[in-house]
Protein backbone atom coordinates (compact mmCIF):
# COMPACT_ATOMS: atom_id res chain seq x y z
CA UNK A 1 0.00 0.00 0.00
CA UNK A 2 1.10 3.17 -1.00
CA UNK A 3 0.96 6.23 1.13
CA UNK A 4 -1.27 8.97 -0.01
CA UNK A 5 0.82 12.48 -0.77
CA UNK A 6 -1.05 14.91 1.88
CA UNK A 7 -0.68 18.54 -0.18
CA UNK A 8 -1.21 20.65 3.37
CA UNK A 9 -0.61 20.28 7.24
CA UNK A 10 -4.57 20.64 7.31
CA UNK A 11 -5.21 17.64 4.98
CA UNK A 12 -2.88 15.91 7.03
CA UNK A 13 -4.32 16.50 10.60
CA UNK A 14 -7.38 15.35 8.94
CA UNK A 15 -6.25 12.03 8.06
CA UNK A 16 -5.11 11.99 11.64
CA UNK A 17 -8.00 12.44 13.48
CA UNK A 18 -10.25 10.51 11.02
CA UNK A 19 -7.50 7.81 11.45
CA UNK A 20 -7.85 8.49 15.27
CA UNK A 21 -11.79 8.34 14.99
CA UNK A 22 -11.67 4.70 13.65
CA UNK A 23 -9.16 3.22 15.47
CA UNK A 24 -6.94 2.71 12.22
CA UNK A 25 -3.51 2.07 12.96
CA UNK A 26 -2.66 1.57 9.13
CA UNK A 27 -4.11 4.88 8.33
CA UNK A 28 -2.86 6.53 11.35
CA UNK A 29 0.64 5.65 10.44
CA UNK A 30 0.41 6.84 6.68
CA UNK A 31 0.34 10.35 8.57
CA UNK A 32 3.65 10.23 10.32
CA UNK A 33 6.90 10.61 8.80
CA UNK A 34 9.16 7.70 8.29
CA UNK A 35 12.00 9.91 10.16
CA UNK A 36 13.21 8.24 13.32
CA UNK A 37 12.92 11.29 15.37
CA UNK A 38 9.53 11.50 15.49
CA UNK A 39 7.49 12.15 18.78
CA UNK A 40 4.39 11.29 20.73
CA UNK A 41 3.11 12.44 23.87
CA UNK A 42 -0.33 10.88 25.27
CA UNK A 43 -2.04 12.22 27.59
CA UNK A 44 -0.39 11.41 30.91
CA UNK A 45 2.18 9.18 29.34
CA UNK A 46 5.88 9.13 28.67
CA UNK A 47 7.68 10.86 25.52
CA UNK A 48 7.44 8.26 22.63
CA UNK A 49 10.90 8.89 20.41
CA UNK A 50 11.17 6.74 17.13
CA UNK A 51 8.60 5.64 14.41
CA UNK A 52 8.50 1.69 16.01
CA UNK A 53 7.63 3.48 19.39
CA UNK A 54 4.95 5.86 18.09
CA UNK A 55 3.41 2.89 16.04
CA UNK A 56 3.40 0.51 19.09
CA UNK A 57 2.12 2.90 21.28
CA UNK A 58 -1.01 3.46 18.85
CA UNK A 59 -1.64 -0.38 18.19
CA UNK A 60 -2.08 -0.69 21.72
CA UNK A 61 -4.50 2.23 21.67
CA UNK A 62 -6.32 1.27 19.11
CA UNK A 63 -6.35 -2.68 20.24
CA UNK A 64 -9.26 -2.31 21.83
CA UNK A 65 -11.07 -1.22 18.18
CA UNK A 66 -13.51 1.45 20.14
CA UNK A 67 -14.69 4.16 17.28
CA UNK A 68 -14.91 7.65 18.55
CA UNK A 69 -16.60 11.17 18.47
CA UNK A 70 -13.90 13.88 17.72
CA UNK A 71 -14.66 17.39 17.78
CA UNK A 72 -11.75 19.96 17.19
CA UNK A 73 -12.03 23.51 18.65
CA UNK A 74 -9.89 27.01 19.13
CA UNK A 75 -7.36 25.84 16.42
CA UNK A 76 -4.42 27.98 16.86
CA UNK A 77 -1.94 27.83 13.33
CA UNK A 78 1.37 28.81 13.33
CA UNK A 79 2.91 27.95 9.63
CA UNK A 80 5.66 28.49 6.94
CA UNK A 81 6.44 27.04 3.97
CA UNK A 82 8.17 23.44 5.33
CA UNK A 83 7.06 23.58 8.83
CA UNK A 84 3.12 23.97 10.56
CA UNK A 85 2.11 23.57 13.82
CA UNK A 86 -1.36 22.93 15.13
CA UNK A 87 -2.52 24.05 18.69
CA UNK A 88 -5.99 22.64 19.10
CA UNK A 89 -8.46 21.25 21.66
CA UNK A 90 -9.83 17.47 21.26
CA UNK A 91 -13.27 16.82 22.53
CA UNK A 92 -13.37 12.78 22.65
CA UNK A 93 -16.34 10.66 23.66
CA UNK A 94 -17.34 6.81 23.05
CA UNK A 95 -19.15 6.20 19.63
CA UNK A 96 -21.91 5.48 21.92
CA UNK A 97 -21.35 7.91 24.41
CA UNK A 98 -23.48 11.20 24.10
CA UNK A 99 -21.39 13.06 26.40
CA UNK A 100 -17.62 14.48 25.06
CA UNK A 101 -15.34 14.40 27.47
CA UNK A 102 -13.10 17.44 28.96
CA UNK A 103 -11.02 18.91 26.23
CA UNK A 104 -7.25 17.92 25.58
CA UNK A 105 -4.82 20.75 24.74
CA UNK A 106 -3.09 18.90 21.60
CA UNK A 107 0.00 20.29 20.12
CA UNK A 108 0.26 18.91 16.36
CA UNK A 109 3.62 19.72 14.15
CA UNK A 110 3.79 18.68 10.41
CA UNK A 111 6.79 19.31 8.31
CA UNK A 112 7.01 18.87 4.14
CA UNK A 113 9.13 16.81 2.57
CA UNK A 114 9.42 14.88 -0.55
CA UNK A 115 6.10 12.80 -0.25
CA UNK A 116 4.11 16.11 1.46
CA UNK A 117 3.34 17.04 4.25
CA UNK A 118 3.73 13.96 7.32
CA UNK A 119 3.32 14.52 11.30
CA UNK A 120 6.71 14.95 12.99
CA UNK A 121 5.07 15.33 16.70
CA UNK A 122 1.93 14.58 18.60
CA UNK A 123 1.60 16.09 22.33
CA UNK A 124 -1.77 15.43 23.98
CA UNK A 125 -2.37 16.98 27.39
CA UNK A 126 -5.58 16.92 29.65
CA UNK A 127 -6.74 20.39 30.25
CA UNK A 128 -6.27 22.02 34.01
CA UNK A 129 -9.43 21.99 35.93
CA UNK A 130 -10.22 25.97 35.61
CA UNK A 131 -11.91 26.15 38.68
CA UNK A 132 -9.68 24.90 40.93
CA UNK A 133 -6.67 27.18 39.59
CA UNK A 134 -8.91 30.01 39.64
CA UNK A 135 -9.48 29.35 43.43
CA UNK A 136 -5.45 30.13 43.91
CA UNK A 137 -5.62 33.27 42.92
CA UNK A 138 -2.66 32.96 40.54
CA UNK A 139 -1.74 31.05 37.92
CA UNK A 140 0.79 28.11 38.03
CA UNK A 141 3.31 28.74 35.78
CA UNK A 142 5.78 25.53 35.52
CA UNK A 143 8.38 27.24 32.87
Amino acid sequence: MSKPIYTSAAEAEAAFYDALARSDLEAMMTVWSEDEDVVCIHPGGPRIVGLAGVRETWRQMFAGGARLVIRITQQVVCANMMQTVHNVFEHIAAEDDDQLGPPIVATNVYARGATGWRMVMHHASPTPDMAELASHGTPRVVH
